[in-house]
């Protein structure tokens, strides 16, 4: 730990999160409830998919194996930072230890860095799906399955942690404040009395790696299925081959978006509640849809889920079958 800019040496800094600076006091209560209804359906809409893909027999494949993977990701990088937003608008609870800071900026980054690269992951699969479904049985198996997710989770985990270090060894003074509703990296060298120079392009060198190699690769992925899709004479294989792919690129397509609209709010000479707000937008928006696009626009996902919340129901209309 180095010296704080007007502490003693060692000492542990504590970091004030401001939250959104031009936000009256009197909004803070409708601001939380907002958050907490958008939390409750994250937690539920990603809990129902999870339940359903594990309990229903129809949805063991490779597609909903990943899509389990994206819902607990959803579940987990939201709480890594909502529950803190919750008790600082609804309490005022404004103050996050040095470790408690940190370790929220690791979970968050690394958290979402596992998201691009299990969308990557996704698109992959129905590249297989589409462009070599004789050849997917064999390359889609359970175990190589399971080890594409496994290096997803792992690399993004591995990622954030240079920048995430370096950064706890920049000196703060005793009482940080933070210009955010979270511990985002930015926010927190920005928040430092160190130069942040080296940090901030640190932090931009990854970000691209994480959001635009993957995309890169998406698109490429998109490019084969498209020309695949093309050379498919009937009407009816073309539409089955682009439902097929759908939900995965809405979902591609929300969290793109999310990124575009916290780095411009970023980059761009905007007031800095835009700033904040825009990366709040990031953190939330697709954790929020994730669950609603899979559900109105994939058939097998909705009747699970369907057979979940409404058992008697599908009880009543076997009964009704001659």
């Amino acid at each position: 730990m180095e010296a704080t800019c007007n502490g003693s040496k060692g000492s542990s800094p504590v970091f004030y999160l401001v939250g959104i600076p031009s936000l009256p006091e009197s909004l803070f209560l409708l601001v939380f409830v907002i958050f907490l209804l958008i939390y409750l359906l994250i937690l539920v809409g990603n809990a129902l998919i999870l339940v359903a893909v594990v309990i229903e027999p129809s949805l063991h494949k490779p597609m909903y194996f990943f899509l389990i993977n994206l819902s607990a990701l959803d579940i987990l990088s939201t709480t890594t930072t909502v529950p803190k937003m919750l008790s600082l608008f609804l309490f005022g609870d404004h103050y996050l230890s040095f470790s408690a800071c940190f370790l929220q900026m690791y979970l968050f980054h690394g958290l979402n860095c596992s998201e691009a690269f299990i969308l990557l992951v996704m698109a992959y699969d129905r590249y297989v799906a589409v462009c070599r479904p004789l050849h997917y049985p064999v390359l889609m198996t359970p175990q190589t399955n399971a080890a594409l997710a496994a290096s997803a989770w792992l690399t993004a985990l591995l990622l954030p942690i240079p920048a995430v270090v370096q950064t706890s060894h920049m000196a703060f003074e005793n009482i940080a404040h933070i210009y955010h509703c979270l511990c985002d990296h930015l926010a927190v060298v920005q928040a430092s009395c160190s130069d942040t120079t080296p940090q901030t392009f640190m932090g931009f060198c990854i970000a691209m790696v994480v959001s635009f190699l993957p995309l890169l690769l998406v698109l490429l992925s998109y490019a084969h299925i498209l020309a695949s899709v093309l050379r498919i004479s009937s009407q009816e294989g073309r539409s089955k081959a682009f439902s097929t792919c759908s939900s995965h690129l809405l979902v591609v397509g929300t969290y793109y978006s999310s990124i575009a609209i916290a780095y411009v709010a970023y980059r761009a000479d905007l007031p800095l509640d835009f700033h904040i707000v825009g990366n709040v937008v990031f953190a939330i928006l697709t954790p929020v849809l994730n669950p609603l696009i899979y559900t109105l626009r994939n058939k097998d996902v909705k009747a699970a889920i369907t057979k979940i919340a409404c058992p008697q129901n599908l009880g009543n209309s076997r009964a009704l079958d001659p």
